[in-house]
């Protein structure tokens, strides 16, 4: 059984649970408190560094606003979040437009809207962003191909090796553009914190290197994101992560570190969220059979998008448990008329024999990338209802 004092407080839960005691499943509590504390402990861990958040992760207005008015930056995949961004009051010179794959008009715009900072990893990107964003600073993703160690890992699809980042930043210069750093991604929630390491040092040749042969000084790392959230499997706190990236920034740069920005996404919002969904009917497959299957009324379409593959494993506690309560290995399956609507099989989570059709099942750590993941109407169910809990 999952102990729920692990992942939230007594008193965050019994606000949780008067907040939401008339609300119709599925939906997803968002708690603002837990993201101001989240951004409050990042900041200190992290002192020397600018958070872009990566709006990606959860873009609700009040989350933007709550990280607007603490002093947040913006990492921004899309012309959409840029609107949504720029709608509630954030100016432009603190968003990043981080999104390697972009049409030269979508550069245009973010250029049109005030926006001077520009992730690439291409020759034909990087031609765009000449034409379309003139003089503006641009920074170069390395391609992490290393990633296997995060529950979410990244594919090849961004960033480029380091050979041909050294030749794209000599060619932003020949262009007019600012050759202004390098980005690197190690996948979202790592829990291996030697992967910064590794991207760290190619980071360190390419600086030394570029700046020795071809007098070109770059200016800024952005350390990506991938700190982890509370899920089931244990990861280090926030300050061991901390510690041993200053660590390995230190040992590269002394006294002579460069700007460094960081893009949260999970680790700033995952805890903060509470989806909720009912059972809507228990089953087994033979008469003899040991599993139970349980229907839940969401599923992969509507939030639990990252439960592709088992990739995460979401705490998950029911509206009957009880110290010491009889309990028995389940699959879990959504509500569609999909086969890919099984959420876990292989892993093995065990729920109460007691339980039953229309009760309450919560999944814990829900804030990031679940509705903002969610399908607009598949099998006409509609997107998963998001509320949020203030301050």
């Amino acid at each position: 059984m999952v102990t729920r004092g692990d992942y939230i407080s007594d008193d965050d839960w019994h606000r949780f649970l008067d907040f939401s005691k008339n609300l119709e499943t599925p939906f997803l509590v968002i708690d603002l408190r837990s993201i101001k504390e989240n951004y409050l402990r990042l900041h200190e861990a992290f002192p020397y560094a600018k958070i872009y958040y990566a709006v990606k992760a959860n873009p609700e207005k009040a989350v933007i606003s709550l990280l607007a008015d603490l002093g947040a930056c913006f990492d921004l995949a899309s012309r959409y979040e840029l609107d949504l961004v720029l709608s509630l009051g954030v100016s432009p010179d603190r968003l990043s437009y981080g999104n390697t794959i972009k049409k030269a008009k979508d550069v245009a715009y973010f250029y049109e809207k005030g926006v001077r900072m520009f992730a690439t990893d291409s020759k034909e990107d990087l031609k765009h962003i000449a034409a379309c964003a003139p003089g503006s600073k641009v920074y170069m993703r390395l391609l992490v191909e290393n990633t296997g160690s995060a529950d979410w890992p990244l594919s090849r699809k961004f960033g480029c090796h380091s050979d041909m980042a050294y030749d794209l930043l000599i060619a932003a210069k020949s262009m007019g553009l600012e050759p202004y750093g390098i980005s690197f991604h190690v996948g979202s929630q790592q829990r291996d914190i030697g992967q910064w390491d590794d991207a760290l040092a190619k980071t360190n040749y390419l600086f030394k290197s570029l700046d020795e042969e071809e007098n070109l000084r770059l200016s800024m790392i952005n350390i990506g994101g991938g700190l982890p959230a509370s899920y089931m499997h244990p990861t280090n706190n926030l300050q061991v992560y901390s510690s041993e990236i200053t660590r390995y920034l230190t040992d590269d740069y002394g006294d002579e570190m460069p700007e460094i920005i960081i893009e949260p996404g999970r680790s700033l919002v995952g805890n903060s969220g509470i989806l909720t969904t009912e059972v809507i009917l228990i089953s087994r497959k033979n008469n003899t059979a040991l599993n139970r299957w349980v229907y839940l009324d969401t599923g992969k379409f509507n939030g639990l998008t990252e439960t592709l593959n088992e990739s995460v494993k979401y705490p998950i506690i029911t509206s009957i448990d009880t110290p010491g309560c009889k309990e028995a290995t389940v699959i879990m399956a959504g509500p569609t008329c999909d086969s890919m609507d099984v959420l876990y099989e292989d892993y093995k989570y065990r729920l109460p024999l007691d339980l039953k059709t229309g009760y309450r099942v919560y999944f814990l750590s829900t804030g990031a990338y679940t509705a903002s993941y969610a399908s607009v109407g598949f099998n006409g169910f509609p997107p998963i209802k998001t509320y949020i809990m203030d301050l």
